[in-house]
């Protein structure tokens, strides 16, 4: 058996809690994510990805250490939701925001960055969702940054007016807002391919409630 070279053996990063940031796997690597889904995530792997759709569920800002480490900004879950979906669903605005104006130059793995007009596996928005919950700064997050009023079945914008909140009334409509936005009429992008969240018993992609 050939030595093994000496190196500097370096200490790994750690979250706000002490624990270390795992690293993503290397191409070849077992348990690496294929382009059909995933093949054979190990429990850690799959502990992690339970651990990052809770802080998106929670609006904890400690997600975007992992996503700057590696985590794919799109991750979604085993219904098609990404961490943004999650986030945006639940009216944590801070992280909404954080999520999408991470810098290209702080993430260590060149990613996509997260999409405001991801659908998830049951065709919905996240701007829909957000509607629909009725989170107004999350919304004005979403469209400034790109978010199709227009996606999605329903649409923000059916979704606006089906909830009264497209004229102005007893709350200020989203007419003026969806109708100059930015994204508007630029069109969704299908659900990814998902990292089950241990939750497999409850949800399956394309059917269930909304993102929970």
């Amino acid at each position: 058996m050939s030595p093994v070279p000496s190196e500097t053996v370096h200490q790994p990063e750690r979250t706000a809690d002490g624990a270390p940031i795992p690293q993503p796997p290397q191409p070849g690597a077992q348990g690496d994510v294929q382009a059909s889904g995933v093949q054979g995530l190990p429990n850690e792997a799959l502990d992690l990805a339970a651990r990052l759709f809770n802080f998106a569920r929670e609006g904890s800002l400690e997600l975007i250490t992992y996503i700057k480490a590696g985590v794919p900004p799109n991750l979604t879950n085993n219904r098609g939701d990404t961490l943004l979906m999650l986030a945006a669903y639940h009216g944590h605005n801070e992280l909404v925001k954080a999520i999408l104006t991470i810098p290209e130059s702080e993430m260590r793995i060149k990613h996509d960055k997260a999409d405001p007009n991801q659908l998830n596996g049951r065709g919905q928005s996240i701007v829909a969702g957000a509607v629909f919950k009725g989170y107004d700064e999350v919304i004005s997050t979403l469209i400034e940054h790109g978010a199709d009023p227009l996606a999605g079945q329903p649409s923000a914008e059916d979704t606006a007016k089906m909830f009264n909140r497209w004229e102005d009334g007893e709350k200020a409509g989203f007419k003026n807002l969806f109708e100059q936005a930015s994204g508007r009429g630029r069109g969704a992008r299908e659900a990814a391919d998902a990292v089950p969240d241990r939750e497999e018993n409850q949800r399956q992609a394309g059917s269930g409630p909304a993102p929970a």
